[in-house]
């Protein structure tokens, strides 16, 4: 690492999250000049241990999937989630097509300082306990149209200066410095003004499932639980209500009329979690490891600019539910990497790798805001009885619209006037496809229905990569058999994230009529050739890895 901090640098990464280490790997394996400037010192405590199945596939191009899975932490074969009481738990199984999509429950103390060191072990100059204090623009322009030159900087030690750059990724987390300082963009979400409360026990068992996610709505449904069994032998369990069911709470008093501590307010909140509580009985809380944070959720209009990129929570935030905010990071990341290659090589202007960025930045955001808005629709929390279709609708334009582009026919041919030709999107559109969403939560759905429809239906009825089938193709196929319908159902909600389920999925959705060409030494955009957006899909299982695209060495 070098004891000083360059005067110039071709690109500066403000944040050395996962989203921040991700894309300066990436620029740096590019052979970039790149400088992270950190303002904690790692290993630090974040919280947002869960990853998505996507992850092994993202590390693995910037070369750190052996060292990460040397590490140790624990693998994490799908997730649980009860989100109706009285109901049986929803189990995602991650390896049940693809078994590449194992992924992990991390320390991120541990995750965010590993994906900090492979920065640097890449070529990148990597500074924590750096805090950039402001920035500059070209000749001292507005921040909204002017494109940023230089940022100032103080460390622990004292020490302050300035570094020129040619490219700035944001990846500064919630401060958010281009969003809430310069182009004060950023858009809270009421519905989800979140407030969540969390400490690490021990000496727990697990879920039945190794190593699980779990999700648990409460039984108040004012909120719900989570439960992450961690490789330092802790298990991080946290509840999540929103802001007035909080504020309410912790009004509360003692019998004696003293207030509750945040521990106890804590240890109170697992009467509503039955199944939660059964798993922490035989194990004992850390003393000292209860924590609150307000996750609100907001977005930004707009994700990039002349030279610039926002990436992972200095662009948006969705909630801690699916834990997307690392996979939003990286993804967004690679974009800005990508982006920022393609610009450098003139193979496009600038103008459009902004766009391209923007657009990849806010998609992430709505697909996972869906997924999200679909949850809490299953759990029927009270106090978040939101309008999906306000929610949605007033994301942008572009991002909504290239979002559920796939989606727009099919759900308008649920309407319930047939006259109704009107090419725009619709509150009636948006409600629609909540219903249809609502299947991807759907208990009753197996592995081996799931085997027996694609037997008799072809791997296309359920492949994520394929076209939505939408309710009336489904009543067609399905005819009388609902648990052919169920199955249906389930997997055309899948298809959502058809998009993001591994880094090669930036190869099958053009934006602005530009893929990403994920090659070391080539990354960037380029125009799809003849093929490059057609999934070759077998009307068989792979008969080893039981896969619709077969991942096995033969």
């Amino acid at each position: 690492m070098s004891t000083s901090i360059p005067e110039k640098t071709t690109v500066l990464v403000i944040g050395g999250g996962p989203g921040g280490s991700y894309a300066a790997a990436a620029l740096v394996r590019e052979g970039h000049q790149v400088v992270i400037l950190e303002s904690a010192k790692h290993p630090r405590y974040h919280i947002g241990e869960s990853l998505t199945a996507a992850m092994r596939t993202y590390i693995r191009f910037i070369g750190l999937e052996e060292d990460f899975v040397k590490h140790g932490f624990n693998l994490k074969q799908g997730a649980l989630f009860q989100l109706v009481q009285g109901m049986e738990a929803n189990w995602t199984d991650f390896q049940a097509r693809i078994p590449d999509y194992e992924t992990w429950n991390v320390v991120r103390s541990e995750m965010d300082d590993l994906m900090f060191r492979h920065a640097q072990k890449q070529g990148c100059l990597a500074f924590d306990e750096t805090k950039v204090e402001s920035l500059e623009f070209e000749n001292n322009g507005d921040p909204k149209t002017a494109r940023p030159i230089a940022a100032n900087w103080t460390n622990k030690q004292g020490q302050s200066g300035k570094i020129h750059f040619d490219w700035l990724v944001d990846a500064s987390g919630r401060a958010g410095i281009m969003s809430t300082q310069y182009l004060k963009n950023r858009v809270h979400r009421e519905s989800f003004r979140n407030v969540a409360v969390w400490s690490y026990w021990k000496g727990i068992r697990a879920t039945g499932r190794p190593f699980s996610f779990y999700a648990e709505v409460l039984t108040d449904k004012k909120g719900w639980a989570w439960f992450i069994p961690l490789n330092d032998g802790t298990t991080s369990v946290g509840f999540v209500t929103h802001q007035n069911t909080f504020t309410e709470r912790r009004a509360q008093t003692k019998p004696d009329g003293s207030k509750y501590s945040i521990t106890e307010h804590y240890m109170n909140q697992f009467q509503w979690a039955p199944h939660v509580k059964d798993f922490v009985k035989e194990g004992e809380m850390i003393p000292g490891t209860t924590h609150s944070a307000s996750d609100y959720s907001y977005w930004a209009k707009g994700y990039a600019g002349d030279h610039y990129r926002l990436v992972g929570d200095a662009a948006n935030f969705v909630d801690p539910f699916f834990s997307t905010g690392i996979h939003i990071s990286i993804s967004g990341g690679l974009a800005a990497a990508a982006t920022i290659c393609s610009s450098m090589r003139g193979d496009v202007d600038e103008k459009t790798a902004q766009k391209w960025h923007d657009l990849k930045v806010g998609m992430l955001h709505v697909r996972f805001l869906l997924a999200v808005m679909g949850a809490y629709r299953r759990m029927d929390l009270e106090q978040q009885n939101f309008d999906y279709a306000a929610e949605l609708l007033c994301q942008g334009e572009e991002y909504f619209k290239h979002t559920f582009l796939g989606y727009q026919d099919v759900i308008r041919a649920q309407r319930k006037d047939p006259n109704d030709k009107r090419e725009e999107w619709t509150a009636e559109d948006v409600h629609n496809m909540m219903d249809l969403f609502d299947h991807f939560f759907d208990s009753r759905v197996d592995e081996p229905d799931v085997s027996e429809v694609v037997k008799n239906h072809g791997m296309k009825s359920i492949s994520i990569h394929a076209p939505i089938l939408g309710a009336k193709k489904i009543d067609e196929m399905a005819g009388d058999n609902q648990l052919t319908k169920n199955v249906l159902w389930k997997y055309d909600a899948r298809k959502l994230f058809g998009p993001e389920v591994e880094i090669d999925s930036l190869k099958r959705q053009a934006l602005y009529g530009y893929i990403v060409n994920i090659e070391q030494g080539k990354l960037g955009l380029v125009p799809p050739r003849e093929g490059d957006m057609v999934v070759e899909l077998k009307e068989t299982l792979c008969s080893t890895c039981h896969s619709d695209v077969c991942h096995c060495s033969h």
